[in-house]
């Protein structure tokens, strides 16, 4: 089969529009700590903060992937970032922080499959690993930029750092006009809540039955568990460890994190392919053990170069996976839907993996215990997926 060019005009548009929104997404978080700091909001606020963002994908996640596989993906894409342009718009406005975050994650529960799903439309073969590369380093580019600016911007001035993100989540609904309009994946769907839901659960059925997309899938969902999990580890180490209290340094330290995943998921791309996506999980076992060895430093230089690490082993561990799933979902059950399913487990992970972090705080154990007990137990975890998965490959 001739595979698409990785390079075409619908790839570009597609790399823009998904670097402006995961910018916004990643300096509106940052705006609206420094926004709840300055109005004495309780500590807890923080986590609550997040769960307004994460909930909107569990909930929305039987019907997201429908949405993104009935009408072009770019138009989905589009509609999805206007709804975050309207979250982003309230909190300037000085409507509720937590509504509006609620409104982001509504925009970006929706926006998830359409982006990963519009991969295997736009390009085929290996140069979907390839461009899964080129969407993570463009992701994570933004996640790093996003970061800097949302937290050194708020030092300045808060309101300007909101503003900055209205302004960016613009430019990601301008940058969706450009993506082509491809045909609709499934033109059969219908949008009765009842058939969704059903629909949704026989797509979980089909995904549940196959162990080797099943054993991936939780794979992922531990990597994203785990990022969210050391989002907030760095934030509470900073004054822990460093005794810094400002809103910059950890930003700093989330974007040292996102230039190591750049960095592993080009390394990925380039040297995995997609018959043999079982040898990036290794890297997700070594993650955690450096994890473990980050939380024991209190040194500032080598603690930038084990997140350098940490990241880059968690960007060659994911990449891969997300191909696999893509290529299988696609085959499967469409690829929006199966990306849908993916966000179902992601984000549950998410809640899991946070409720955890949130009761260790709560019980007042320190960084440290927190940092060595979570970097333990997620290697392990990852180590016992790597069996599964080898030993179904095997049969």
């Amino acid at each position: 089969m001739k595979q698409h060019s990785l390079l075409s005009k619908g790839m570009v548009a597609t790399m823009l529009a998904q670097f402006f929104s995961a910018f916004a997404d990643n300096a509106i978080f940052f705006a609206i700590l420094a926004f709840i700091k300055n109005l004495h909001y309780p500590a807890w606020s923080q986590s609550v903060l997040q769960i307004s963002f994460v909930l909107p994908f569990i909930i929305l996640s039987p019907f997201v992937g429908q949405f993104a596989d009935s009408i072009s993906k770019g138009k989905a894409m589009m509609i999805s970032n206007s709804i975050k342009l309207l979250g982003a718009g309230c909190i300037c406005l000085n409507i509720s922080p937590f509504a509006g975050y609620f409104l982001v994650g509504i925009g970006a529960a929706a926006y998830s499959p359409a982006k990963y799903g519009i991969l295997g439309e736009l390009t085929t073969g290996d140069n979907l690993v390839k461009a899964n590369g080129l969407i993570e380093a463009s992701t994570i580019a933004a996640i790093l930029l996003g970061s800097l600016a949302g937290g050194h911007i708020a030092d300045l001035n808060v309101s300007a750092s909101l503003l900055v993100c209205v302004l960016v989540y613009g430019l990601a609904v301008i940058a969706n006009f450009f993506i082509p309009k491809l045909p609709a994946a499934r033109q059969n769907i219908s949008w009765q809540f009842i058939n969704m839901v059903n629909d949704f659960t026989n797509t979980l059925e089909i995904i549940c039955n196959n162990k080797r997309v099943l054993f991936t899938l939780l794979g992922t969902s531990l990597f994203w568990g785990a990022g969210i999990t050391l989002r907030f580890l760095l934030i509470s180490w900073v004054p822990a460890i460093l005794n810094i209290h400002d809103n910059a340094t950890p930003t700093n330290l989330n974007a040292i994190v996102a230039i190591g995943i750049v960095i592993g998921a080009g390394l990925a791309s380039t040297f995995i392919s997609i018959n043999k996506t079982l040898r990036c999980v290794p890297a997700g076992i070594m993650m955690g053990i450096a994890v473990i060895a980050f939380t024991l430093q209190s040194n500032i230089i080598s603690s930038y170069i084990l997140l350098i690490i940490i990241g880059a082993l968690g960007g060659f561990f994911l990449v891969p996976l997300n191909a696999f799933i893509q290529k299988i979902g696609k085959e499967l059950v469409g690829a929006g839907s199966v990306i849908s399913v993916q966000n179902l487990s992601e984000y549950t992970a998410m809640m899991v993996m946070l409720g955890f972090y949130t009761l260790a705080v709560a019980l007042n154990l320190s960084v440290t215990a927190i940092g060595v007990g979570f970097g333990s137990l997620f290697a392990l975890v990852i180590f016992l997926l790597w069996l599964g998965l080898k030993n179904n490959e095997s049969h």
